[in-house]
């Protein structure tokens, strides 16, 4: 078996995570981000100039990604803002689904397993967006955890990802960028020897793990940048979504009617010779075979 080596830097969409404090702006930073659609789970961008499209549901914001995995309509930038509000929706799912009061209902720690696997197929479908090109954003809240590090003889209070704790390895680990927004703040000295805060107004974006939040880089950001747009922009150069091939439609199609719509587009596509009868047939046994997965009873009823 021969090995398909490659060098060089691949230029790729961007998986990018900002999370922070409450009201400094993550939702402003996000619509500033190239041609953005926010899938808005919690009418976070009422007051901002940006092409959103609420959500209600975890079911509507999957069949939303599937439907933008399909057919991006121009953007170039998917965010869903924000993750942890999804994640309520997904439990809210979940509960109503299986009639539970409590995600304690169904068992020592089985909820909770039930709800990362559900995150990772969302994630999984933000891939599918990154492979068209599609730059994908997290926005979420941060909130304020215990730590107690097996190396240490005390814990210490950090910021997190507002998820639950079997979500939150997931979103970290996705991202190329986690970036913590916080308020920039000086401790000084008076003249009575206490110690007072300073600042408070300027805000920035940590790229950095420290003991007091979790971050991360792939790309040799600063530590520290201001929270702009323009800090950021170098890493959205050169990227630009593709048209999904017939391979990639087929994979992605949700819906019986999905699989339709692309045989009529097929059968152009012969007509017109964008398409051989070969290619043609081949497609058609993907097609079925994704018609299959979709709806077994009706296929084999």
């Amino acid at each position: 078996m021969s090995l398909k080596i490659t060098k060089g830097i691949r230029v790729r969409a961007k998986r990018i995570v900002v999370y922070g404090v409450e009201s400094i702006g993550k939702s402003t930073l996000a619509s500033q981000m190239p041609n953005p659609l926010v899938l808005d789970t919690e009418d976070g961008t009422n007051n901002i100039d940006v092409c959103r499209s609420a959500v209600d549901t975890f079911m509507q914001l999957e069949g939303d990604l599937h439907a933008l995995a399909r057919d991006c309509q121009g953007f170039q930038t998917i965010v869903i803002d924000t993750i942890d509000k999804a994640e309520r929706q997904m439990i809210d799912h979940m509960l109503r689904k299986d009639q539970k009061r409590s995600i304690e209902d169904y068992g020592f720690g089985k909820g909770y397993t039930m709800v990362s696997e559900a995150m990772g197929r969302l994630l999984a479908v933000c891939d599918t967006l990154i492979d068209r090109g599609l730059n994908v954003v997290l926005i979420a809240h941060s909130k304020v955890a215990r730590t107690n590090p097996p190396d240490l003889d005390e814990g210490y209070d950090r910021y997190e990802l507002k998820l639950t704790k079997q979500s939150a390895p997931l979103v970290k680990e996705w991202a190329d960028c986690l970036l913590f927004a916080n308020y920039k703040t000086r401790l000084v000295e008076g003249d009575d020897g206490r110690t007072r805060a300073r600042g408070g107004k300027e805000r920035v974006l940590h790229t950095e793990r420290t003991a007091a939040w979790d971050a991360k880089n792939r790309f040799g950001l600063p530590a520290e940048l201001p929270m702009t747009a323009e800090a950021l922009a170098p890493l959205f150069a050169g990227v630009t979504p593709t048209k999904p091939g017939w391979g990639d439609r087929v994979k992605a199609a949700a819906s019986l009617e999905d699989l339709d719509a692309i045989e009529t587009d097929a059968n152009q596509a012969v007509t017109s010779g964008d398409l051989t009868e070969s290619q043609r047939n081949t497609l058609g046994a993907a097609i079925a075979k994704r018609r299959a997965a979709l709806s077994p009873e009706e296929v084999h009823a």
